[in-house]
């Protein structure tokens, strides 16, 4: 166990540099594994015919059995009984961290009465008990459109039953999953537009992490490929700015998403008829704050809570004595179902509060999603 090891390895050199009268700590040692680095290393390259890199994102994991290594570790379990407890998919109770969190308990006096400093050599090989092959993940952002007002951003699973036949995410990852030959994937988007909402304008920023992919280098062109196949196969979503990004980016996605904006569309109808000056007021209002309780459409799978929002700006666009559309620049997070209608008052104040009538919202799109992310591509 490397744990053992090390201790032993280090107890041993701090022995001897004592011997020697010269000053030594524990930053002064080079880890045994770092060592077993330098040395599985070269043999593992003439071996397999290619160049070992520490940080390559292909991976190789081999499980060894050591029945010996495990017999030196019985007598941590004692020092330490708490530490050592069976857990599932565990071949031995003595895994790293465990023998590390004794190591932590025991006393050096202790320690070296149980094991060799400096520690012996085995006396018997160990055997591979498994061997897997993984890359690291692999990462792809764009931004979407969505057209269909019958499509949801993710599967829609009620009680376990489908209830739409296919989603946004589902309709852009066959295609990456495929083409990445990956086990599987994880999807994130800047925010999220409801099942009969558009997003429209330049799309919604999106980023997918693909899990253990067999393929991981791929030229702009051939992204350009994968990102006309997804378009090709739907009319109802279109990605633009395909491309390969890593983990720290897809950070800038999420950054300051309170304080971004979006911009909408909304389709409004009044049980009270209505001439062009009776909405031309909305027009003048800025930065109107909203208290805003969880709705209730969604108070299944979000906390209540009072959350406060700004509406930026509202440009109306009479249609006729029942109908006009309000063009909103808001703050991210607001719910504008619920600014229009008011849920019952748990949206204050409201379009219909506002305009002192009965509102409610007929058709809404996204249009545009201020995130300055992914970057935009050519075409």
């Amino acid at each position: 166990m490397a744990g053992d090891l090390q201790r032993a390895a280090w107890l041993g050199v701090k022995q001897q540099m004592r011997n020697l009268g010269l000053p030594f700590t524990k930053d002064d040692i080079v880890q045994v594994k770092e060592a077993y680095k330098w040395i599985i290393h070269p043999q593992l390259s003439e071996e397999l015919g290619v160049p070992a890199d520490g940080k390559s994102l292909f991976e190789v994991s081999v499980v060894f059995a050591h029945p010996e290594t495990d017999e030196e570790c019985h007598f941590l379990a004692t020092a330490c009984p708490d530490c050592f407890k069976p857990a599932k998919n565990k071949q031995s109770v003595f895994t790293r961290m465990a023998v590390i969190k004794a190591l932590e308990k025991i006393k050096e006096e202790d320690f070296l009465k149980h094991f060799p400093c400096p520690p012996s050599s085995p006396k018997n090989l160990c055997d591979a008990l498994e061997i897997e092959c993984n890359n690291g993940a692999v990462f792809v952002a764009g931004r979407y459109n969505k057209y269909s007002r019958n499509l949801p951003q993710t599967p829609w699973i009620i009680d376990g039953e489908r209830k739409l036949e296919s989603s946004v995410e589902e309709l852009i990852s066959e295609h990456l999953m495929a083409e990445f030959k990956a086990d599987s994937f994880n999807f994130s988007s800047s925010g999220r537009e409801d099942v009969d909402v558009r997003t429209l304008g330049n799309g919604r920023p999106f980023a997918m992490e693909l899990v253990n992919p067999r393929r991981i280098h791929f030229t702009a062109e051939e992204m350009k490929r994968l990102q006309q196949a997804i378009n090709d196969s739907s009319d109802k979503i279109q990605v633009r700015d395909l491309q390969l990004v890593t983990r720290e980016a897809i950070g800038r996605m999420k950054e300051g998403e309170e304080e971004k904006t979006k911009t909408y569309s909304a389709l409004i109808w009044t049980d009270k008829a209505i001439q062009r000056e009776d909405i031309a007021f909305l027009d003048d209002i800025k930065e109107l704050k909203l208290d805003q309780k969880t709705p209730l459409r969604v108070l299944h799978r979000r906390p209540l809570a009072v959350r406060c929002r700004l509406i930026h700006t509202m440009k109306s666009e009479y249609i006729d004595e029942h109908h006009f559309r309000l063009h909103l620049k808001t703050q991210a997070g607001t719910y504008i179902k619920e600014f229009v209608h008011g849920d019952f008052g748990r949206t204050k104040p409201n379009i219909g509060s506002l305009l002192n009538r009965t509102a409610d919202i007929l058709e809404l799109d996204v249009e545009s999603v201020d995130v300055d992310w992914p970057p935009t591509l050519a075409d």
